[in-house]
């Protein structure tokens, strides 16, 4: 995989990621609001809540494999595991790590939900919550193309969506 690839696919699914995570955020919210869609059943909200934020874990997961083996940036397994570890843009991509490590404990705490019990999953579901907004920092400071009018316009419309939501949920 050549150098620019690795570049657009690390940027694209950043994008995608933010897209994506928005879109279980939102939905998360409305249903907490017990909004419902004629005809749409409340399983199919979980479901669908549950599917989007796999797929989003996804995107995440090669956004992330793509700018630690991509050579322009030398960025290497510390600045994708250790928050404000990396030499390259500390504060921002450690913004992103912590991110990634509190969307981790809400995907394990949700594995463990049996055993641990809904009190102590919905507690450590509340992360999910800080999560966001901690990762469109990231993409706001680390981002290349952050201020760019296309990722501009999908990061306003994902902070949008998120807010007006949580409006909805007010």
């Amino acid at each position: 995989m050549t150098d620019t690839v690795l570049w657009y696919t690390t940027r694209a699914a950043g994008a995608v990621s933010l897209v994506l995570l928005s879109g279980v955020v939102a939905l998360s919210l409305l249903a907490r609001a017990r909004a419902e869609a004629r005809g749409w059943p409340r399983f199919l909200t979980a479901a669908l809540h549950r599917d989007l934020a796999l797929v989003s874990l996804l995107f995440l997961a090669l956004h992330i494999v793509t700018a630690v083996v991509d050579p322009f940036t030398h960025l290497g397994l510390v600045a994708a595991t250790v928050p404000f570890g990396s030499y390259y843009r500390p504060f921002w991509l450690g913004l992103g790590t912590l991110s990634v490590e509190l969307m981790l404990a809400v995907v394990v705490t949700s594995l463990l939900r049996q055993v641990i019990g809904a009190r102590a999953w919905r507690m450590t579901h509340w992360l999910a919550y800080a999560a966001w907004p901690v990762a469109v920092l990231h993409g706001l400071g680390t981002g290349t193309d952050a201020f760019s009018l296309w990722l501009l316009a999908i990061t306003l419309a994902c902070v949008a969506a998120v807010l007006a939501a949580a409006a909805y949920r007010l």
